[in-house]
């Protein structure tokens, strides 16, 4: 079993950044793709980002490419998005998956372990 939390949600102003962390516990993420998803009120939860095991293949919602980036340190065994020029649809609770295959998917469904999320607010 994996356990994921995720740290460094708050609120922000539009034009703004934040880093969001996810911490694995129980074993190492290392062989595994990690992903990043948001829900925001109302709306099903949808795919920010994710990476390969060994960061080699990242991918990226349209709507956060070129602002948001991925990436992990496997010996700390955690994931990180750099989230900048934060717009106000960005607010959104943001989750951590992790993924029992080495290689990345966009797909929620294809995850196997989740965080608890971390709430982002962004102010226009």
């Amino acid at each position: 079993q994996v356990q994921l939390v995720e740290s460094g949600g708050g609120l922000v102003q539009a034009g703004g950044s934040l880093r969001l962390s996810c911490v694995a516990s129980g074993r190492t993420i290392s062989t595994y793709a990690m992903g990043w998803f948001r829900q925001a009120p109302g709306k099903e939860r949808e795919f920010v980002a994710a990476i390969s095991w060994n960061g080699g293949t990242t991918y990226y919602a349209d709507s956060v490419k070129g602002r948001f980036t991925i990436s992990r340190d496997n010996a700390k065994n955690t994931v990180y998005l750099q989230m900048n020029s934060l717009k106000p649809e960005d607010t959104a609770v943001y989750y951590c998956a992790a993924r029992r295959k080495s290689y990345a998917s966009m797909s929620l469904h294809e995850y196997d372990y989740w965080g608890q999320g971390t709430q982002v607010t962004v102010s226009s």
